[in-house]
């Protein structure tokens, strides 16, 4: 129901464009749950909006989203009544499926912060839905672990191995492909068997087939355990993985070094640090989507001072606390989301060192 986790993103300037001036307040929407299973995700939306609304003077609509069928009529009209000129959050497939429609009407901005389905955005762009992704799409991981492994790891001996679910079988399956176009053959290919306690007879036959670095299609716990089992081994191997690893660090913890290809962690990049110091001095951290939303309500608030914002937006580039945000014409973001990270002291930050 709601995107796996995890999305990209205090205005410093304005619009990218040439001409653009001084920004105006706005009335923003913001779509997010307030209960529920997902009322703590909901709650880092509402947070990071208010503190960007509050600091700009932006009006925000709060409205409460249930995840269920059937509620997206009832948030259209309360958007479109309080006159908003778009909304940002929506956590959920279920309540932009509804809701997109009957905002095409009102020219009222649709902006996700998680939602990754490439068939809504599809149909949005079919029937011309005021849909805009501030996340990953799906195939965005597959992209970009396909590009580190062939732009960094193009001498080296590679290997694919993954779990045997959907998601580890067809990243795997999409990486391979994308490898053997570029002219590069994993040495080693295979599927483990997940949630064991040791998965040192893998590593050997790692070992065995002359592999350095490898990928992972699985959860965080055994990524944990096949670089743990590496080290006491006294193998010396490249471990990455996918968006799956910005999970809880338990039972098995990540060891430093093992890559993997994420969100980053918005509250470490230096330009985030004097919002992120806002944030603290009153009291709360702004985990998750708290700074996303931040910049997603600058986003709307520039885009509103120049004219239409569905029109401001496709297209264009913002300055946000998370950094330059673009939209393409196709309502996607112009960059992926997604970036090598390595993990250590606790977090995944950009790389330390070289990679391969």
């Amino acid at each position: 129901m709601i995107a796996t986790l995890k999305a990209s993103i205090f205005a410093v300037s304005g619009l990218l464009i040439a001409g653009a001036g001084p920004t105006i307040a706005a009335t923003i929407g913001v779509v997010a749950p307030q209960n529920g299973a997902y009322a703590g995700l909901g709650a880092q939306v509402l947070e990071g909006a208010r503190a960007a609304a509050t600091k700009n003077g932006d009006r925000l609509v709060e409205i409460n989203e249930t995840c269920e069928q059937g509620a997206g009529k009832a948030i259209a009209k309360r958007l479109r009544a309080e006159q908003a000129v778009a909304a940002i959050g929506f956590l959920c497939v279920e309540t932009l499926s509804e809701t997109l429609p009957l905002l095409k009407d009102g020219r009222i901005a649709a902006i996700t912060l998680s939602v990754r389905s490439k068939i809504l955005m599809e149909d949005a762009q079919r029937y011309e839905w005021p849909f805009f992704r501030m996340a990953p799409v799906d195939g965005d991981e597959a992209e970009k672990l396909a590009e580190v492994m062939l732009t960094q790891w193009q001498n080296r001996p590679i290997a694919l191995v993954e779990d045997g679910t959907i998601y580890g079988r067809d990243l795997a399956s999409v990486i391979r492909q994308k490898l053997e176009a570029g002219g590069i053959k994993p040495v080693f290919t295979d599927t483990y068997r997940p949630g064991q306690e040791q998965q040192l007879a893998l590593v050997r036959r790692l070992t065995k087939a002359g592999a350095t670095h490898v990928f992972v299609g699985g959860d965080r716990n055994d990524t944990a355990t096949i670089a743990r089992d590496a080290t006491a081994d006294k193998i010396n191997l490249t471990v990455i993985g996918g968006d799956a690893l910005k999970s809880t660090n338990r039972p098995i913890p990540l060891h430093d070094g093992v890559l993997a290809v994420t969100l980053p962690d918005y509250t470490t990049l230096p330009e985030t640090q004097t919002v992120v110091g806002e944030f603290r001095e009153r009291g709360t951290e702004p985990d998750g989507y708290a700074l996303p939303a931040y910049a997603a309500v600058e986003i709307v608030r520039q885009a509103a001072a120049s004219g239409n914002v569905i029109d401001r937006l496709a297209g264009q580039s913002f300055e946000t606390v998370i950094g330059s945000i673009g939209f393409g014409t196709d309502h996607e973001l112009q960059a992926n989301p997604l970036k090598l990270l390595e993990w250590r002291d606790n977090n995944f930050l950009a790389p330390a060192i070289r990679t391969d």
